[in-house]
């Protein structure tokens, strides 16, 4: 009598490519991999990343089986000389390898269909190559198959790179293989984002609920993550019923907001700029922004969402005392009086944004960004903020540490959340 498969818990994930480990390239694969194996139920345990050398590849895929019962690779199947995961997991898994004669069909018939004058390279066959025992998984995107390998209690998963063909052929393989070795408790998460409150106070805030979720069945976790410019809570829980474990974060989600309050701009994982523009598209309302040291950063953000031309209206960057007044028409004598650096500037900068595009609302940023030009009276970091509305102007001033984008970037968080914090009031 052959026993029932054993159940998959704990995965581990092997990124491969020398790329990954330079500075252009981001292994953005083991994210998708991950979501999709949580919702499954299946937890992942470690993540690592390869570079396209053997005998160190084979090492790294050791290491990942040893603790975990699923491994999952990605990359590195391609048909060159530096493709060398069905190699190295043939070494590791002592399995050997044979050319799979359906998979040299294919691979001709791919070729041919392109319609190329010449015969298909003969290192396209590399891709042929099956350690003993593997099962193939189709990949309708690419030429490049991806395996399926039983390994005693464990199983190893092996998908092409291209996230075009990786993200489809991972789809499928959790809601049929993996799904079937799985426990069947599934891992839902919500993320909140929070605005001006330091890590530690929302820790100190939360402190009493801790106990409560930490206490129920099933137990929530909770993560506190301090990133640019927002503080993130991760609030997470196994349940055989996704339903009923959604239903527990929600009501763990309500409790976090009524402690935190106002100050928790997304229950969702939205990013601020969307969270932005949705209130702003909500209200029929038009935005436009007079940008100085964040130098369109602002506007960037809030184009980066489709459908942002229900909302942004005009955006100037005015880097220059002289752009401040010929194109905002920000008064001389103020520049002279405070400093380009200065609440009466930056608001003077959105009224000027807001009159001149026709907005409802005006933004006006302006800093010393550094890491020279700062002032003892107005160090590296100092940012002035202005919002403009039918109502008036309000502004205020922050002071922002770290290198230049991470101060940029702190000034177009701070800019953004005054406007939420303006149209939630």
């Amino acid at each position: 009598m052959t026993p029932p498969p054993s159940v998959l818990a704990r995965a581990a994930i092997v990124a491969v490519g020398s790329e990954l480990l330079e500075t252009t390239k981001v292994d953005t694969n083991s994210l998708f991999i991950t979501d999709r194996l949580n919702g499954v139920g299946i937890d992942v345990v470690s993540k690592h990343v390869a570079g396209d050398d053997r005998a160190l590849l084979t090492h790294v895929l050791r290491s990942a089986l040893a603790g975990a019962d699923l491994l999952v690779v990605c990359g590195g199947l391609g048909p060159t000389d530096d493709d060398l995961t069905r190699d190295a997991v043939a070494d590791v898994l002592e399995r050997p390898l044979a050319e799979d004669p359906a998979l040299v069909e294919h691979l001709q018939r791919r070729y041919a269909s392109r319609g190329l004058s010449v015969p298909m390279p003969r290192n396209n066959l590399r891709q042929a190559q099956v350690p003993a025992g593997a099962a193939v998984l189709d990949n309708p995107n690419g030429s490049a198959p991806g395996l399926w390998i039983d390994h005693g209690a464990q199983a190893v998963v092996l998908l092409p790179g291209p996230p075009r063909e990786l993200k489809p052929m991972m789809t499928a393989l959790a809601e049929t293989r993996l799904r079937a070795r799985a426990s069947g408790v599934a891992i839902v998460r919500r993320m909140l984002r929070i605005s001006g409150r330091f890590e530690s106070h929302v820790d100190q805030a939360l402190h009493p609920l801790y106990e409560e979720w930490a206490s129920a069945s099933p137990p929530i976790a909770a993560t506190i993550l301090a990133t640019l410019g927002q503080i993130e809570l991760h609030l997470s829980v196994r349940h055989s019923s996704p339903g009923d474990a959604a239903a527990m974060l929600e009501r763990a989600t309500a409790q976090a907001v009524g402690v935190i309050g106002e100050d928790v701009f997304s229950t969702d994982g939205r990013r601020l700029e969307e969270v932005v523009g949705d209130a702003l598209a909500a209200r029929g309302l038009w935005l436009a922004a007079a940008e100085s040291c964040t130098g369109g950063l602002v506007t960037s953000r809030l184009t980066d969402v489709p459908g942002s031309s229900r909302y942004v209206g005009a955006s100037i960057v005015a880097y220059a005392n002289e752009a401040k007044v010929s194109l905002l028409g920000v008064p001389e004598a103020l520049l002279e009086a405070h400093g380009a650096v200065s609440e009466p500037v930056a608001r003077a900068m959105a009224e000027g944004i807001r009159a001149r595009a026709g907005a409802d609302l005006g933004l006006g940023i302006t800093g010393i960004a550094g890491p020279a030009g700062g002032t003892p009276e107005k160090p590296v970091g100092t940012v002035a903020v202005a919002l403009a509305s039918p109502d008036g102007s309000v502004a205020r001033t922050f002071r922002f540490f770290g290198d230049r984008e991470l101060i940029k970037f702190q000034a177009s968080q701070a800019a953004l959340d005054m406007v939420r914090r303006h149209l939630s009031a």
